[in-house]
């Protein structure tokens, strides 16, 4: 059975307290669903699967995300809608999951998203205690639900520790680690300038004190950084290290919708398809170094796909660290020409739920700019020891 991606969109991606820092996740998702039914000459009315992706719940309706989704964005009362947490793999899992409940004759248009506001995670307080009361001289003890989210309490790491121990375990050195960094921010610069992310892209209003601006760029990206001026940053979380704040992807807010359509949905809504989704695989891997995730996912969903890695015209891997990404790139033996040439997290930025969607939007997007691109292979690393990915090719 072929599926179709038939629109992809995503909004910029704002940076941590910037200018999308009042929308929640739902208006944020609902920015980029709203802009994909438009790409795609999707009428609301045919859309009978709604799947949203997000990490952390920070806004007092998250909990009817998916749903909120679809409702604002004008599909029937009668359409289902799930929201889902894969961590940083979540909006790659509900394009996995619209794709599956079309597979299963479940539905045969799904709208497939992920969405997070990063900026307004919440700090909280222990139901227990604030409830039914706190012990004499203990007091009320807050928790940063952003940063324990980062942490995985199991492996007893934070992210950045596992990318630290994949760069002793490949031998990336701190000299790599900026170089690519460096690369990240000058790729996505040129990538911007050529107009690269305008198919993409859902420019979203924002009120200000001065009215209504929209924002239609992201706005974690330095393209003029170099080299010279990040050697000089200390490392975060060893003395001896490789992992700074230059190296790790930014924390973020933003969203972005796929549209998934089966084939007998394209012929009879007329629609257009950007790109067929052939596979996708989630694999688990050591949670102490989770980011090494992305190799047996890959390997996986390309086996799926009955294609080898030197048929895949483009790969993009979600830049979690820079020294993350250079040890899936080793072990995977990358071609770095066609790997993540636009950039990638570290420029752009990782709003958790919604760096799956915007690798597809981005990817989907590339077939119709670029004719010599058959085959892209998206990917993430997923904290607590996963990874996932998924295969586009040319309709």
């Amino acid at each position: 059975m072929s599926i179709f991606v038939v629109a992809a969109k995503r909004t910029p991606f704002g940076s941590f307290g910037g200018s999308l820092k009042a929308l929640s996740a739902t208006d944020l998702c609902v920015s980029s669903t709203k802009a994909a039914l438009t790409q795609g000459n999707v009428d609301p009315s045919i859309v009978d699967g709604v799947f949203v992706g997000n990490v952390i719940q920070s806004s007092p309706d998250a909990a009817y995300l998916a749903r909120h989704v679809g409702l604002k964005s004008g599909v029937p009362i009668s359409t289902q809608a799930l929201t889902i947490n894969r961590l940083c793999g979540s909006g790659f899992e509900t394009v996995a999951q619209g794709a599956q409940a079309i597979q299963l004759g479940l539905a045969n248009v799904t709208v497939c998203g992920g969405s997070e506001n990063m900026s307004a995670a919440p700090m909280t307080v222990d139901g227990n205690a604030a409830r039914w009361g706190v012990a004499l001289g203990k007091g009320m003890q807050m928790t940063d639900s952003l940063w324990s989210g980062l942490t995985d309490s199991y492996a007893g790491t934070p992210m950045g520790v596992t990318a630290e121990n994949l760069a002793k375990k490949y031998n990336i050195t701190r000299e790599e680690c900026d170089e690519y960094a460096v690369r990240s921010q000058q790729t996505w610069g040129k990538a911007k300038e050529a107009g690269h992310f305008d198919a993409e892209m859902a420019p979203i209003e924002v009120k200000t004190r001065k009215g209504m601006v929209t924002i239609d760029t992201d706005e974690h990206p330095k393209p003029s950084t170099t080299v010279e001026q990040i050697s000089k940053l200390r490392p975060v979380f060893d003395k001896e290290g490789v992992v700074t704040a230059a190296g790790a992807s930014g924390i973020c807010d933003g969203a972005g919708t796929i549209i998934l359509a089966s084939e007998e949905a394209v012929k009879e809504h007329n629609l257009t398809p950007l790109c067929k989704l052939t596979a996708w695989n989630s694999a688990g891997c050591e949670p102490t170094e989770m980011g090494i995730g992305p190799v047996p996912a890959i390997k996986n969903a390309l086996a799926i796909a009955d294609r080898s890695l030197s048929e895949v015209d483009r790969v993009e891997i979600n830049e979690a660290f820079a020294a993350q990404f250079l040890s899936c790139a080793k072990e995977l033996n990358l071609d770095m020409s066609k790997t993540n040439i636009n950039g990638g997290a570290i420029s752009l930025g990782h709003p958790l739920g919604a760096s799956g969607s915007r690798i597809v939007a981005h990817l989907a997007n590339e077939f119709a700019r670029n004719d010599d691109l058959n085959v892209a292979v998206g990917s993430a690393c997923i904290g607590g020891g996963q990874g996932i990915a998924v295969v586009l090719e040319r309709c």
